[in-house]
């Protein structure tokens, strides 16, 4: 399969790129963003503390009840909430539960990154009903990883009888500068990418109406629907890897920016005249906590390491130049988590990612500047939670992006 993937120049206005709102508009752009806003809220409140009732609904978002019922009726409709039992309180009629009618609707989520691409197929609680994944031998090429995503795609579509009566969309996740209206990355450094359109060329070739967004984006809204995020109105998102990215929620809200780029923490400068980055600066925070990062100091200082995983392993067995990596690594993270905690305070950081899982490596480090170089109280405010995580994570997280936009909720 072969996708001619446009870079730069004019953009076309395609189903690809359009805002996915089954059930509620034949178009999109000229939707109440005040009902949008709304009915995502509400859907949101449904499936992290469901099953509830409508009263219920009512008293936990400050809503009329008349204006739940007016919101909730659509949602039943469309096939995405269901009635279920009933709740009694007192004298009265008992109330009918609303919960999130998992498997009324399916939803394709597909994770981009470096070597492979790795897609699932969810339920409307995004849980994992089938898994693929396709690597990319090609290096970094749009075209050809692309063309896997779409190949992944097809193979959940086709492992899965009626699936595709069920879907609503693919939600595409990736690093980078994400233009997710226009459905392009305008910059990827750890894919190498720049102006590349991602929805609408995916979207002709399986003919899914598909969205895209910044991969640890993606992974923030899942963290706060299902995660660790769950329970708190305001917490960061942190993950490290190939690269340290950042998603924010802030007030119940996931902070994205004027152009997409809020939260990224692993391109604050630190190191004046440091290293070259991916993203055309010098002495970026990833380029000192990044898996390169350890693999280059563990080079600089004469040792030898085949991959990342391979100097997991070295550390973990005493060799002393992995461990100072690691431990710098660590050092250097710790001190970019302070700077988060200094300028929004949040009262739980998600450490994620790929490398999540070698905390035992780095963590002590990390935990040791992040308490010296906060300002005040900031860190001792803070909860840290370590969530290792792996591609399919990431791929959950994009689902939970496409179920956001078919809902309407820009805001959940």
């Amino acid at each position: 399969m072969s996708l001619g993937i446009r870079t730069g120049g004019e953009r076309e206005m395609t189903a690809g790129s359009e805002r996915i709102t089954i059930g509620f508009s034949a178009t999109p752009r000229s939707v109440d963003r005040g009902a949008d806003t709304t009915r995502g809220r509400l859907f949101a409140e449904i499936l992290t503390a469901g099953p509830l009732s409508r009263t219920q609904l009512a008293q936990r978002s400050g809503l009329s009840q008349s204006t739940v019922t007016k919101v909730v009726n659509p949602l039943i409709e469309a096939g995405f909430v269901g009635e279920t039992g009933e709740h009694s309180v007192g004298i009265g009629r008992p109330q009918r539960l609303l919960e999130v009618a998992a498997d009324r609707r399916a939803a394709i989520g597909v994770k981009i990154g470096p070597g492979a691409v790795t897609g699932v197929l969810t339920d409307l609680r995004a849980q994992v009903l089938g898994q693929r994944t396709r690597p990319l031998t090609a290096g970094h090429d749009p075209s050809a990883a692309l063309s896997a995503a779409a190949a992944v795609v097809w193979d959940l579509l086709a492992g899965h009888a009626g699936a595709r009566e069920k879907l609503i969309g693919v939600g595409v996740g990736l690093g980078g500068h994400v233009a997710a209206a226009d459905g392009r990355v305008v910059r990827s450094g750890v894919l190498g990418w720049t102006d590349v359109e991602v929805s609408a060329p995916l979207a002709a070739a399986t003919g899914v109406p598909t969205v895209i967004g910044n991969d640890v984006d993606t992974l923030a809204v899942a963290e706060r629907w299902f995660g660790a995020g769950r329970d708190v109105e305001g917490f960061a998102l942190v993950t490290v890897g190939p690269g340290v990215g950042c998603g924010l929620f802030l007030g119940g809200e996931l902070v994205t920016g004027v152009g997409g780029l809020a939260g990224e923490l692993g391109h604050i400068p630190m190191q004046a005249g440091g290293r070259a980055c991916t993203c055309g600066n010098r002495g970026c925070l990833e380029t000192l906590a990044s898996d390169d990062a350890v693999l280059r100091r563990i080079a600089e200082n004469g040792g030898h390491c085949t991959g990342i995983e391979d100097a997991v392993a070295a550390a973990r067995e005493g060799d002393a130049r992995a461990i100072a990596a690691f431990e710098a690594m660590g050092d250097a993270l710790g001190r970019g988590l302070a700077t988060l905690c200094n300028l929004v305070n949040p009262g739980r950081i998600v450490l994620a990612g790929e490398r999540a899982g070698a905390f035992d490596l780095f963590g002590e480090a990390c935990t040791r500047a992040w308490r010296a170089h906060a300002f005040s109280t900031a860190a001792a405010d803070c909860e840290l939670i370590v969530d290792e995580t792996d591609d399919s994570l990431w791929a959950r997280g994009a689902a939970c992006l496409v179920i956001r936009d078919a809902v309407g909720a820009d805001q959940a």
